[in-house]
């Protein structure tokens, strides 16, 4: 085993020359390169020690990737609680190698019942600055609970209890307070004061927990066994359930205990898009990631983009973001609620007409595309694990609460920190959410509708071997996973799309968002030349998280973004 930081056999018989050449021609006919040779790894990747340690316990137990797929979200949620958690919601991306089976869990969360369109604007129509952010009205219905419980069930081979079990005792015993939890109370300090079951964890006294000191989550803890010992009942029914409603309705919340009890996860067919010669499987709507991903690949396929000046290939790259994070904007929604143009999007035919208005010497601006405009008038905090066990089954998770610490809020006697996610919503067409997403009526604000995400766990499989990926960074997730995607596909390893220096344009505003290094001082001049806006990110972004499989080899490997500070294990 280890850890890191930062086939068939044929034994013919005496044939004469031409059976023994016939049966060598029918087993290279049936046996493909990608059946050999036979997977004897597993490996785990996550953004966070412990986070990687319950995925390895877990299956060391006995259990298989969906397991430790549990374990890992359920543990992510203790180590890092300004990401992701019960409060929250998620999508799992699932393979079951035994039928090839492919599904997308959707654990996203939806808007409660009294929820209204207008709900986040005052009596002139404008938005309310926080409200949509901070506060128990920041905040959907969770759906990781329902969705571990779902994947315990009907995808694992131990009980939820065992799954669970590294998390609680994480809980109990305590971590030691990191970075990011520390980074996250610096940008979220004041509203932290609202609620005083979160400051007495994480500002006792009235100031921010300081590094080095230990946390202990009593009340998650009993939350979480309740779940262990109840599956789904034991978080959206009975005492967990009466607690947090009672905690979100004293503090101006709008949840109901009919709310929580009706929450369901959803399964879902991924998106699969042929680029080259890999099929990447994505996640389809509510999450934007497949469709803007696939839109992209289409407007790009027509360049030989390996053919290019690099300039040339960034320049085509960003002007393909542009056009399909439009589509973003104008189209894409909860299923349930909207007809989206899905099939015509992810059209070949679709991208060439996309591709009309793109020069190979000028950026377009995208006031010049039609579609929807700002309104008169980004930190990010979500996480991604990646695994493979040595039965060929994969999980690609994305969970998140949004903003640092969500909501920024605590129903007391649960220690679970609920999202803010109903800031993906467009509360007013036209109008930038925290992430500086616009969004149509598409997107809109209704009871019981999913919001839009951008959460992107992807696979990309191919001759050459399987992807397992996905990352957080809110609007800029897309880009990342896009970016990576094409260096796979070029050849690179785990660490290499890990380390990628990134790049980003989401049609609004119009600018080329980019890391340190992102562009050689010829690029920068090209693109400017080109008539790009370039801003440099003041810091950097992405905790990507991946695990490949090469075919040929069988060798399993796994990298953890260097700009984190997770962990990864083959074995």
């Amino acid at each position: 085993m280890s850890r890191s930081r930062n086939g068939v056999a044929v034994r013919p018989a005496r044939y004469g020359f031409f059976f023994l050449a016939l049966l060598i021609c029918i087993c290279a006919w049936a046996l493909p390169a990608s059946a050999q040779p036979e997977l004897t790894q597993s490996g785990i990747a996550t953004a966070h020690p412990l986070a990687t340690r319950a995925g390895e316990e877990i299956l060391a137990a006995g259990g298989n990737a969906f397991d430790a797929a549990v374990a890992i979200s359920a543990a992510l949620a203790v180590v890092e609680p300004y990401a992701s958690g019960l409060g929250g919601g998620g999508f799992w991306l699932l393979h079951e190698a035994e039928t090839g089976r492919q599904v997308l869990i959707d654990g996203r969360e939806v808007a409660p019942a009294a929820a209204t369109r207008d709900m986040y604007l005052d009596a002139q129509g404008k938005p309310q600055a926080g409200l949509s952010v901070s506060g128990p009205l920041a905040a959907g219905i969770p759906g990781e609970p329902a969705a571990l419980a779902h994947l315990a069930k009907n995808y694992g081979r131990l009980p939820l209890a065992t799954s669970l079990a590294p998390a609680i005792r994480y809980a109990e015993q305590g971590i030691e307070v990191s970075r990011g939890i520390g980074m996250g109370l610096m940008f979220r300090a004041e509203a932290a004061r609202n609620s005083p079951a979160f400051s007495a964890i994480y500002m006792p006294g009235g100031k921010p927990v300081e590094a080095g000191a230990t946390l202990r989550f009593r009340d998650l803890a009993r939350t979480l066994r309740k779940l262990a010992a109840d599956g789904h009942d034991g978080f959206y029914r009975g005492s967990v359930a009466r607690r947090m409603v009672t905690g979100v309705q004293a503090a101006g919340g709008i949840w109901t205990r009919d709310d929580l009890a009706a929450y369901k996860v959803v399964e879902r067919e991924p998106i699969r898009v042929q680029y080259r010669d890999a099929t990447l499987v994505m996640a389809p709507p509510p999450s934007s990631g497949g469709v803007v991903i696939g839109d992209s690949l289409n407007i790009l396929r027509a360049w030989d983009l390996g053919k290019l000046q690099s300039v040339e290939r960034k320049h085509l790259t960003v002007e393909a973001m542009r056009r399909a994070y439009r589509d973003r904007a104008m189209y894409l929604g909860d299923p349930a609620f909207v007809s989206m143009p899905i099939e015509r999007l992810l059209n070949p035919w679709y991208a060439d007409g996309q591709r009309t208005s793109i020069r190979l010497d000028r950026a377009t601006p995208s006031d010049d595309l039609p579609g929807i405009a700002p309104a008169a008038g980004g930190g990010t905090n979500t996480t991604h694990f990646s695994v493979l066990d040595k039965a060929g089954n994969r999980v690609a998770g994305t969970l998140s609460i949004n903003t640092w610490f969500g909501a920024v809020f605590i129903p007391p006697g649960t220690g679970v920190i609920l999202n803010n996610e109903m800031d993906d919503f467009s509360a007013k067409a036209g109008t930038p959410n925290s992430f500086e997403l616009l969004g149509a009526d598409a997107n809109a604000i209704a009871p019981g509708k999913r919001m839009l995400s951008s959460m992107s766990p992807s696979f990309i499989e191919s001759p050459r071997g399987v992807a397992i990926l996905g990352t957080p960074g809110g609007s800029r997730i897309i880009s990342m996973v896009l970016l990576s995607a094409l260096a796979w596909m070029d050849g690179a390893d785990a660490r290499e799309m890990v380390s990628l220096k990134r790049y980003h344009h989401q049609y609004y505003p119009d600018v080329v968002v980019h890391e340190e290094g992102a562009f050689t001082v010829e690029e920068k001049t090209g693109l400017e030349a080109r008539g790009h806006k370039l801003e440099l990110s003041p810091r950097s972004f992405g905790n990507m998280q991946v695990v490949t499989w090469d075919r040929k080899t069988g060798r399993v490997d796994a990298a953890s973004d260097p700009r984190g500070g997770g962990e990864v294990t083959v074995y």
